[in-house]
């Protein structure tokens, strides 16, 4: 699968499917996919249909395993869950979309825009949610993948710069008529399998209220306990030979620990120093609160000017380690976002 899932089917409406066989259309038509988007409440009800008709018919027509996050008071977003071959998962989406247009929400609202009295030119909008991860293998150098399978397909594409609340995960909306929708997901499914590897300790969107899910809640208050004492240990004095030894020694059996696992994640080099904090605290804390090992290359590794975190660990501490990671990242920039509000509220008092 392109992205790991932690939904069982008891969290999930319309989740039963069987396999079905057909022809081969695409390369890594063999390939199992697991796709996920976000719809509101209004639209999920509409794709699972009355009674779980339509659940049941795009099922029956395409082989895919389909179903949708259980409602959550106060809030309005749900979860579309897709897993079966690249195929059958881009077919799911284009029916998707149809039954989008086919039934509008409302006019303030409309799933999809009408561009002339033929269906087949609607416009339906998909919001997918892909990994932090995978969003280069999508979106390419310089914006050259994106680009290509806008141009192939005929879709409109925004990929959102921000992470969703608790998560590693992106919306990247996928406007377009039901056909290059379809084509739109058989391209990026594509990118997502080849490079799927890439998608291991993706922490999954989870739509609750406050936008906090259950798993950050531990997180929060193991934070709380935690004492500085003012000395990072990336600044501690350099160890002796007997140290180093048993370092070596340590470091060798914690490597060959079948439970390890190593994860690479690429961080802009000018967020760098809000990862580490002064004198080496933020990630420390960071080290402390995952029990992951996390080394940060000293170059960037490529002309992205973006550098390379090795986290090292169980995978349920580099989910720790990653979700740390990424929620200091969410406020640095909602930190810089609030110092360019204030700058451009300075600029328009003083052009009073």
């Amino acid at each position: 699968m392109s992205q790991p899932s932690n939904a069982s089917s008891e969290h999930y409406e319309g989740f039963h499917a069987q396999d079905t066989e057909g022809e081969q259309h695409y390369e890594y038509d063999d390939a199992q996919l697991l796709l996920r988007a976000l719809v509101s409440t209004k639209e999920a009800g509409v794709i699972i249909g009355k009674g779980g008709k339509n659940v049941v018919e795009l099922r029956d027509s395409t082989g895919v395993k389909a179903g949708v996050s259980k409602v959550v008071q106060g809030v309005h977003d749900r979860v579309l869950t897709v897993s079966g071959t690249l195929e059958g998962v881009a077919k799911a989406y284009s029916l998707i979309a149809q039954t989008l247009l086919d039934n509008p929400i409302s006019l303030t609202t409309p799933p999809a825009t009408p561009s002339s009295g033929n269906s087949a030119d609607s416009v339906a909008t998909i919001r997918l949610l892909i990994s932090h991860n995978l969003m280069g293998t999508v979106i390419g150098r310089q914006g050259a993948k994106i680009k290509l399978i806008q141009d192939t397909s005929g879709v409109r594409m925004i990929a959102s710069k921000t992470l969703l609340p608790q998560s590693t995960e992106r919306v990247v909306e996928v406007r377009g008529t039901v056909e290059s929708v379809r084509l739109a997901v058989l391209e990026i499914g594509q990118c997502l399998i080849e490079d799927k590897e890439r998608a291991y300790g993706t922490i999954l969107y989870n739509p609750t209220k406050g936008g906090a899910s259950s798993g950050a809640t531990g997180i929060n208050e193991r934070r709380g306990s935690i004492t500085r004492t003012g000395n990072g240990s990336d600044f501690s004095p350099a160890p002796t030979d007997y140290q180093q030894r048993r370092a070596s020694t340590t470091s060798q059996h914690f490597l060959n620990d079948p439970s390890i696992r190593t994860q690479h994640i690429s961080i802009p080099s000018d967020m760098v120093g809000c990862i580490i904090g002064k004198g080496g605290s933020k990630i420390s804390e960071i080290r402390r609160l995952s029990g992951s090992r996390i080394s940060i290359a000293k170059v960037p590794h490529d002309e992205s000017g973006e550098r390379m975190f090795t986290i090292q660990g169980t995978p349920d501490s580099n989910e720790r380690a990653l979700y740390l990671l990424y929620g200091q990242l969410e406020n640095e920039k909602e930190r810089r976002l609030r110092g360019v509000s204030h700058d451009d509220i300075l600029e328009e008092e003083e052009g009073m």
